[in-house]
């Protein structure tokens, strides 16, 4: 008989962890479809975009982040958690964000209510730091794009995609 522990079977915490999400947010889309699955990882967002806010406000020491500390937060945080965000470009109230790694890994694919995880957290930690924001995902690994590409508007005004989603501080 064989040693189990040293067949060959990728299996590893993250490799777990993300074949986890695949399945629940796949089950979500299927049982409720993708707007309501989308609704559902979208209040799960918001409340880890209000921690991971707190937590880098702490780690600078400041009340409210600037404009361009805010798309260095959303880059760093995706860093951290293996993704390949980069800035692209940050005029005016705009944050231009691109990204060829998802933290997901291919477990996004064919899996676009994930993407309201990077909507939500980007949304809220720019609404709370500046009052307001809107958030779009152009492009993205879920939808079968070679990347993303999401852009956070902290004036928020103007049209907007129907893709795009607003943010507000809340208290």
């Amino acid at each position: 008989m064989s040693d189990i522990a040293e067949l060959d079977i990728e299996l590893d915490h993250d490799l777990f962890l993300h074949e986890l999400l695949r399945q629940l947010s796949g089950t979500l889309e299927d049982l409720v479809g993708l707007e309501e699955a989308e609704g559902y990882i979208s209040v799960v967002g918001r409340a880890i975009g209000r921690q991971l806010d707190d937590r880098y406000r702490k780690a600078t020491g400041v009340e409210r982040l600037d404009r361009d500390q805010i798309a260095e937060v959303l880059v760093d945080l995706k860093r951290r958690i293996r993704g390949g965000f980069r800035i692209h470009a940050v005029e005016g109230s705009r944050i231009v964000l691109t990204n060829t790694a998802c933290p997901f890994g291919d477990k996004v694919i064919d899996r676009p209510s994930l993407c309201m995880m990077t909507m939500n957290v980007f949304g809220t930690i720019a609404a709370q730091n500046n009052g307001q924001a809107r958030v779009d995902i152009t492009q993205a690994i879920a939808r079968g794009d070679s990347g993303c590409r999401v852009v956070v508007d902290l004036a928020a005004n103007g049209e907007a995609s129907a893709t795009a989603r607003n943010f507000f501080r809340t208290p």
